[in-house]
């Protein structure tokens, strides 16, 4: 990688047409749909042009319209770097403030082949986890931060770089917006009109902040998951149980090794070819077949023998499990679903009937009839689900929208007592499994080690274990030591299994206390020379209090509060003015566009007291603020978590609530 010419003028002289490069066999996205009128079309291209000198328009603008009318949206192709990009150690990129030269970093780490879907497309996850709109905001995102000083800020909107601003040494170095509407104009339908004029974009949640650190993420957050279902259907040990679920693509990809560190049977279906061999070659999945009787054949097999392994099924979901309906005997355990379905009728959902290509083809040239055929397809899929959880599987939704695309389908799902539209049959895995989690204030912390070196994330990691080891023995009730266990575990394995795709980078469950332990450490490690460059902490945007999600994130939140948005947007307020190094505010993110808020920081620690003060005035909010709101909620351990960290931060006065009595309540006359 050619880490100069990233910064260079691409307008003079213009910038060739990278073709060999655009020749490379890499995923792409599919066509986006593109149902502007003709005066808007030349609105789109108008929009594109204001980026590029007056004396490249007549070339540009045939160029861009061609985009428009073969992609469905302009990219701005030629602007691509001609080479692959990734994360480099930071001491190569040498932009003039180090905390802009860490989040180069962390951009290209998100568009490198390795961690992005479709990388070409700007696309890191999710299928339209977008990281910029075009490959101009790219450029000139890199050029801004390469020369910024520490008393400036970057102001993104949707991926557009609205310019550098003077500020202060504390105020963060960029500030990041995705996909912030007026809330009436906030759907699904006018979110391709937009992005198709390139007036915003859906960042997804970690995919627009610049914090994806490839399908370690999900791998860890998915093995918690797995673990606590067997639990909850009373299993100690996973071993020869059954896990069926779909999705190997973006952070998907992620379920088979989740289950084989989980040590059940994962069971994988997923329709594209080019996505399950990823996986595959990457030795994430053990096998496939396109045989559905053998695929029946090995889980048989494994049960008998008890026995971890990873199946891929290449073909379509509802197929498989509609075969595993067909079974007499009850062979799954666990069952759940990973496709992208907060994009359903955009390659997030393929039906059954069509090959992968077919139905790339169709949900551009007949989208109505594919979005009949998805919704057909969803509806047998449930029923399948319906019979196999009858024999005693447990089904939960993945916070994916899967039940949310079935019930809209037509499937009858709600509960009879349902009270709202979102208590379904079936539970969210945040009402059943992880929501309890969130409101003990364990979450998705995150680090990245700038240097690219494996032997400073060693070196974190087994200060990890240290800090862990620390606080399993402080006085914290039973089920907060078992988080901390569960999480030493999947530190201590993380390096044997070979959880590093892209950056130096790690994730770890962990608390409020955990989190300003860990970031007090990595800041002594760098100030002490142990590592040799500066780390990134960060978190997923799903975590204690940065995403407001009815149908996931806050699905157990059950005081009427679920639908609004006040936790997500004051979070990321508070992080700025608190010492993250940028934040970021998205709308869409996991369950999809005007269903969540969600958004995230980064922090750089540089081994300096400055940054030792940022991180922790900064952690003291950004998890007790979304355990504050669990517990105003009604939320039993959440209100335990705030009455503790209440006794250990100076400053914190939280609101609790009072609970009211039930009987008195049905006295009353309305």
């Amino acid at each position: 990688m050619h880490i100069p010419s990233l910064f260079i003028d691409p307008f003079s002289p213009l910038l060739q047409h990278p073709t060999e490069q655009r020749l490379k066999n890499v995923a792409h996205a599919p066509k986006r749909p593109c149902n502007l009128t003709t005066v808007e079309k030349q609105l789109a291209v108008r929009n594109a042009l204001r980026y590029i000198p007056k004396e490249h328009h007549a070339l540009l603008a045939k160029e861009f319209a061609e985009e428009l009318n073969t992609y469905g949206h302009i990219y701005g192709y030629r602007f691509m770097p001609n080479f692959d990009l990734y994360a480099p150690p930071v001491s190569e990129i040498g932009a003039n403030c180090e905390k802009a030269s860490a989040i180069i970093l962390m951009i290209l780490n998100n568009l490198d082949k390795k961690v992005a879907q479709f990388p070409q497309e700007l696309v890191t996850y999710g299928g339209n986890g977008q990281v910029f709109s075009n490959w101009i905001q790219f450029r000139l995102v890199l050029r801004y931060l390469f020369t910024m000083t520490d008393h400036q800020t970057l102001v993104l909107y949707s991926g557009h770089p609205l310019g550098l601003f003077p500020s202060t040494p504390d105020s963060p170095r960029m500030t990041v917006t995705n996909g912030m509407m007026i809330p009436s104009y906030s759907t699904k339908e006018l979110y391709d009109k937009y992005f198709a004029l390139g007036v915003t974009q859906y960042g997804q949640m970690t995919a627009g902040s610049f914090c994806y650190i490839g399908p370690q993420g999900i791998v860890h957050g998915t093995t918690i998951t797995v673990l606590n279902a067997g639990r909850r259907m009373g299993l100690s040990s996973l071993a020869g149980k059954v896990f069926v679920t779909a999705g190997l693509g973006g952070m998907s990809g992620a379920q088979p090794k989740a289950a084989k560190i989980a040590g059940c049977i994962g069971v994988i279906a997923e329709i594209s070819e080019t996505a399950l061999l990823k996986r595959h070659q990457q030795g994430w999945l053990d096998v496939y077949s396109k045989d559905l009787e053998e695929i029946v054949n090995w889980i048989k097999e494994y049960r008998e023998k008890k026995a971890a392994i990873s199946i891929g099924y290449l073909g379509n979901v509802v197929d498989l499990w509609e075969r595993l309906a067909e079974e007499p005997e009850c062979l799954v355990e666990l069952g759940s679903d990973q496709t992208s379905l907060h994009t359903p009728f955009l390659g997030g959902f393929y039906p059954a009937g069509l090959t992968f290509e077919e139905s790339n083809e169709l949900m551009t040239t007949d989208p109505a009839k594919f979005k009949k055929l998805v919704q057909n397809s969803l509806i047998r899929q449930i029923a399948a689900i319906d019979k196999i959880a009858a024999k005693g599987m447990y089904f939960w939704d993945y916070g994916n929208a899967f039940l949310l695309e079935c019930h809209r389908a037509g499937a009858n799902l709600l509960r009879e007592d349902a009270q709202d539209d979102k208590s379904f049959r079936y539970p969210s895995y945040m009402q059943d499994i992880m929501g309890d989690i969130f409101s003990m204030g364990f979450g998705p912390f995150r680090w990245v080690c700038t240097s690219g070196k494996p032997e400073d994330l060693r070196l974190t990691d087994q200060t990890a274990c240290k800090i862990i080891d620390e606080l399993k023995e402080t006085n914290v009730p039973e089920y907060v030591k078992q988080q901390y266990l569960d999480n030493k575990k999947w530190i201590e394995e993380a390096e044997k299994n070979e959880m590093v795709v892209g950056s130096q980078a790690r994730i770890l469950y962990s608390d409020r206390a955990g989190r300003v332990a860990l970031a007090a450490a990595f800041n002594e490690l760098v100030r002490t020379g142990k590592v040799s460059a500066p780390i990134v902490i960060s978190r997923d945007h799903h975590d204690v209090s940065g995403t407001d999600s009815p149908f996931r994130e806050t699905s157990n939140v059950y005081d009427g509060s679920a639908f609004t948005a006040d936790m997500a947007v004051q979070n990321c307020i508070g992080d700025s003015f608190r010492g993250a190094t940028w934040v970021a505010l998205h709308n869409g993110g996991g369950v999809g566009w005007g269903d969540v808020i969600n958004g995230g920081f980064g922090l750089v620690l540089d081994g300096s007291p400055d940054a030792s003060r940022r991180a922790e005035g900064m952690l003291n909010w950004d998890v007790p603020n979304g355990v504050a709101r669990r517990s105003w909620s009604g939320n039993a351990k959440a209100q335990e978590a705030i009455r503790r960290a209440e006794q250990q931060v100076d400053g914190m006065k939280v609101t609790i609530p009072v609970e009211a009595d039930e009987e008195l309540l049905k006295t009353l006359k309305f």
